[in-house]
């Protein structure tokens, strides 16, 4: 049974506004890129001033933000319910496909070029890091080291910052770093169109790289 919603008549209303400014936001940055995102030209389509906008999201950054931790939180939810459902790597990283596909803009907002003067917050970087915990349990079925691969475990073992448990091996943070950086350089390839002209359908490709990683 769902919780009594508990938030007053005006908690509702702000939260539905700014609902619909990330939604305008969203088909904003569909059109014209993360960077082109303005808050004046949401204000008028939206029939608001923009002082009023402004007391939802106090600038543009804060939006950014609030898209970014959006997208982090719905790729975290894909993971984790592909994993409670039994999901191995292969699993998680078609899960990671069809997401991206869903929507190729909310995948760049956070995949691919960062927007010219914005930085994320501290927090936002907590969120991503529970994509990656799931990718490492994922992960964990094989921690054999590598000698091709020794030098990046060591420097792993030293900068295991984006890795929540400090007693992963580094075997382990290679396999996941790697997994994670060459299904990201296929994904991104193919929402880019790079793979347009070349006679290829980026899916066999995709799946190739994924049974090379869990192979591994």
């Amino acid at each position: 049974m769902a919780a009594a919603d508990t938030s007053s008549p005006r908690e509702r209303y702000r939260a539905q506004v700014r609902e619909e400014i990330k939604e305008h936001a969203r088909e904003q940055i569909a059109t014209a890129g993360a960077s082109a995102l303005s808050l004046n030209a949401i204000s008028k389509r939206m029939g608001m001033s923009g002082p009023a906008l402004y007391r939802y999201f106090a600038s543009r950054d804060a939006l950014i933000t609030e898209l970014v931790k959006d997208a982090y939180r719905s790729l975290a939810g894909t993971f984790h319910d592909c994993a409670a459902a039994g999901g191995d790597l292969p699993a998680l990283a078609r899960a990671l496909r069809d997401w991206a596909l869903a929507d190729p803009h909310r995948y760049f907002l956070v995949y691919g070029t960062p927007v010219p003067g914005y930085r994320a917050p501290e927090d936002t970087t907590l969120i991503a890091a529970e994509i990656m915990s799931v990718l490492l349990a994922a992960c964990a079925a094989e921690d054999a080291p590598d000698a091709a691969a020794a030098g990046l475990d060591e420097h792993l073992a030293q900068h295991r910052t984006w890795a929540e448990d400090p007693a992963d091996p580094p075997a382990r943070l290679r396999r996941a770093l790697l997994c994670w950086t060459r299904l990201h350089g296929v994904l991104s390839l193919e929402l880019a169109g790079h793979f347009t002209g070349m006679g290829l359908d980026p899916s066999v490709l995709y799946d190739a790289e994924v049974r090379s990683l869990a192979a591994r």
